[in-house]
């Protein structure tokens, strides 16, 4: 979900059986980031197949902002992570 845009906390509830699962289940990724990227699945709607493919997409965009050989080289006054990312962008559903 993270593509620049800045983030605003919210504050959110849990039952402490609900927080230990989410804990266990997050394992090396932060809970905020797996939180944000199921409510964000939620309010996209749609088949649950097409909101796992679309965080597939949101993940590899990610993935290409981070490599630094990616973002510094450049080809026609445009990275290759910027033209990755435009052409990774339309695969979205």
């Amino acid at each position: 979900m993270e593509t620049g845009k800045r983030l605003i906390p919210y504050s959110v509830h849990l039952s402490e059986d609900v927080y230990l699962a989410l804990k266990s289940h997050a394992q090396d990724r932060k809970a905020s980031s797996m939180v944000r990227d199921a409510i964000t699945m939620l309010l996209e709607g749609g088949k649950p197949f097409d909101s796992g493919y679309n965080q597939a997409i949101r993940d590899v965009i990610k993935l290409i902002h981070k490599h630094d050989q990616a973002n510094a080289i450049s080809w026609h006054g445009e990275t290759i992570a910027d033209d990755l990312v435009s052409e990774i962008t339309e695969l979205q559903k």
